[in-house]
């Protein structure tokens, strides 16, 4: 059976390096065949799983010459280890709803046929922390069934990550959507994972894993390259194979209890990221 996940996150986060990090490490080091579908507008959610290529995508297409143009063949490209990637696109800058691009782009894949049954996972990289409109279809519509939000021990990412949470709840009963827990990707605060850690408690979730701070994976990708396929060997990867294997492995799904404001607010003045 197909897993379908949703990797939300803070912009500048590090949300689509760990997302296509993960996803190699899934393809590379247990054989998972892999989907990515990105749904942000700047089509930047398969780059480094294509050798630094970009995609043509599906708004793209469609504007170009029409609906009907919109082909598997035409829109889906194979990458490193096998995986599958669409782009969503968007609209021309200042023209038209970047979301609506979203829910158009995941109705077309479902109608062709290209979320086959063969695929272990499929990974729905979602723009930054919105959850209104287009850009909470995958887990408005049941369109994803696990959620994973990449954080890190930085107030406002953890602001995002609650407020991620705020929109989840509103749909988690009706789409059967969960959250399976927050990734911190380090930036090396002091008390990070302790922080993080308690975070995780106060909404009812769990870290699941904390991916440190390399700067291989800057090297890696001005090589066009994912960790994984970069050097398999390094620590990094298998940080990210860690991830994977935990991710395969999670029965820990919940609907979290967001924070208040005051709350939140305690938390990060407790951790001394609030003057």
């Amino acid at each position: 059976m197909t897993r379908k996940v949703a990797i939300y996150g803070k912009g500048g986060i590090g949300k689509s390096t760990t997302q296509q990090n993960t996803a190699a490490a899934l393809a590379h080091f247990y054989g998972k065949k892999v989907l990515i579908h990105g749904c942000d507008p700047k089509a930047d959610c398969t780059r480094i799983i294509l050798g630094g290529k970009s995609q043509t995508t599906v708004m793209d297409t469609m504007r170009e010459y029409g609906e009907a143009a919109v082909q598997i063949d035409g829109v889906v490209k194979t990458g490193y280890c096998g995986i599958r990637c669409v782009e969503s696109g968007g609209p021309e800058p200042g023209v038209g709803c970047a979301g609506r691009g979203v829910i158009t782009a995941i109705n077309l894949m479902e109608d062709l046929g290209a979320y086959t049954p063969d695929l272990d996972f499929i990974f729905f990289d979602v723009l930054g922390d919105v959850v209104c409109g287009g850009f909470a279809m995958p887990i408005r519509e049941g369109k994803a069934q696990e959620i994973y939000i990449v954080a890190s021990g930085e107030m406002m990412a953890l602001y995002a990550a609650n407020n991620l949470c705020r929109g989840m709840i509103k749909y988690a009963e009706q789409s059967g959507v969960r959250l399976g827990g927050i990734i911190c990707n380090s930036r090396n605060v002091d008390g990070e994972v302790e922080l993080i850690k308690e975070f995780c408690k106060m909404i009812g979730t769990q870290m699941i894993h904390v991916i440190p701070r390399d700067n291989i994976v800057q090297k890696a990708e001005f090589n066009r390259k994912t960790v994984t396929e970069f050097d398999p060997e390094c620590n990094q990867a298998r940080e990210y194979k860690e991830l994977a294997l935990r991710i395969i492995e999670n029965e820990m799904f919940v609907i979290p209890q967001p924070m208040s404001m005051d709350k939140m607010e305690s938390l990060v003045v407790k951790y001394g990221l609030m003057d």
